[in-house]
């Protein structure tokens, strides 16, 4: 129900500045309690754990090159939230602390930011990276059609399932669609980079990957294979190099508080629209995850990176072990799906 807006019995004759500024200071006071049509996530342990398994999940796709953490986070019904989240953390932040001070004015700036949220969705990430890191490098090293023809089961299968959440197909979205799949297949087919990383070169690669990590479809770890920095930021976890790790990590933060506010922007305005775009990149990375690879030669080793059909594959299609990975991915992500829409009350 509208609000009346004719003024209060009480109120001054110049009461249109004045009400507007207590207005203000009312919503700013409590911009955590309440928002426009914005869902009430439940907080408990429980779906915090939550958070902390999805961002394990995130994590784990992130470490492979040509699957999005930001496909997770869609799929999981966490998207939005997380774009919410990192595009509130700006220079506001210190109006909001010093509008109550000390610890409540901290703990308004914890609210603002979601930061409970964060911290949980980023202790599962870094969990995934220090535990699954080397497993993941193994696999893609020693055994690629298998974890290949999983992500490719999982991509696959999230594309359908976000296929049905655009409500009315237009010719403006199905071109968007087609657009965000085009550039994924360019991006996936660039050449790439063999350069030794420098530490302002790795500060300019984690802004550019971070923007791809939170764009659903485009890897972040692929991004960063183009230009070169995987393998030394791979190694540097490994190794806890923290010289490469902070600053590989202050290029993210740079690159994801901007990059996150116009994301913010196109969600809140062309939400459908933008889900069209973003569909099209998830599509469009299939490219990336064709689980049967060779190199130049048609042989097999680290850089088989050119798509084969699977009868072309030189050990064999494999078909039993391949489709009941993709099966298995396909499980999964829409196991991950239906959880991700009850963990929300609207």
């Amino acid at each position: 129900m509208t609000a009346s807006q004719s003024p209060r019995p009480d109120a001054p004759s110049s009461s249109d500045d004045l009400d507007k500024q207590a207005l203000d200071k009312q919503h700013l006071n409590n911009k955590h309690l309440v928002k426009d049509s914005t869902p009430i996530y439940n907080d408990n342990p429980k779906q915090l754990l939550g958070v902390y398994v999805k961002g394990i999940a995130m994590g784990a796709a992130d470490i492979v090159p040509g699957v999005s953490g930001g496909t997770i986070a869609l799929i999981a019904g966490i998207y939005e939230r997380l774009i919410n989240a990192l595009s509130s953390i700006g220079p506001n932040l210190w109006q909001i602390f010093r509008q109550e001070g000390g610890i409540k004015g901290l703990l308004a700036v914890w609210r603002q930011v979601d930061a409970t949220f964060l911290l949980c969705l980023l202790l599962g990430i870094a969990t995934s990276l220090v535990t699954l890191a080397g497993m993941i490098k193994h696999l893609l090293d020693n055994e690629p059609l298998m974890i290949w023809s999983f992500f490719f089961g999982l991509v696959i299968a999230t594309v359908f399932l976000l296929l049905t959440e655009i409500k009315r197909w237009n010719i403006g979205r199905a071109l968007l669609f087609l657009l965000g799949m085009g550039s994924a297949v360019i991006i996936s087919s660039l050449p790439l980079m063999t350069t030794t990383p420098s530490l302002p070169y790795l500060f300019f690669a984690g802004a550019i990957a971070i923007c791809a990590m939170i764009l659903p479809g485009i890897s972040g770890s692929f991004i960063l294979l183009l230009m070169g920095a995987y393998n030394t930021v791979l190694e540097a976890v490994h190794t806890l190099n923290f010289a490469i790790i902070f600053t590989v990590v202050a290029g993210m933060a740079t690159g994801l508080l901007l990059f996150t506010r116009m994301l913010k922007w196109l969600l809140s305005r062309y939400y459908q629209a933008t889900l069209a775009l973003l569909i099209g990149f998830i599509a469009g990375s299939l490219v990336k995850v064709w689980p049967w690879k060779t190199d130049a030669l048609g042989t097999l080793n680290s850089e088989a990176i050119n798509n084969v059909m699977p009868w072309q594959y030189p050990t064999g299609a494999h078909w039993l072990t391949t489709l009941g990975l993709m099966l298995l991915g396909a499980i999964l992500v829409t196991a991950l799906a239906f959880w991700g829409r009850r963990s929300i009350r609207p």
